[in-house]
């Protein structure tokens, strides 16, 4: 029995509805590798995918989890159901909308305003 708890069963809800897995992971492997899969496993007919990790969010029971994390450190009490299946979310932050943001803050930095009254 004590084998069955350090492992979860875990499948990846992608933005689309379609789903990466289920796969089975100890409850040991830290969220980083989680993304690392997800990279590996990512469908190759799919546009806009990951490149690497950190354009990768993972959302579980409402939350965002961190990279540091452990699998056994983020779980909810809904993973504790004998022979269920986690459904964590996937979202995929596009690495392009991170320099188009850091482009518009440099200019409203730079922007000169001026008001009569």
């Amino acid at each position: 029995m004590a084998g069955v708890q350090d492992q979860l069963e875990i499948k990846f809800r992608l933005t689309d509805g379609s789903d990466i897995g289920p796969k089975s992971f100890p409850v040991a492997t830290s969220v980083a590798t989680l993304k690392e899969s997800i990279l590996a496993q990512w469908p190759k007919e799919k546009e806009h995918g990951p490149r690497t990790v950190k354009d990768v969010k993972l959302i579980s029971a409402g939350k965002i989890l961190e990279n540091s994390r452990t699998l056994g450190e983020c779980q909810s009490p809904l993973c504790e159901i004998p022979g269920g299946v986690t459904t964590m979310h996937v979202v995929v932050q596009a690495p392009s909308l991170e320099k188009d943001k850091k482009a518009t803050n440099q200019t409203k930095k730079n922007k000169c305003l001026c008001v009569i009254l």
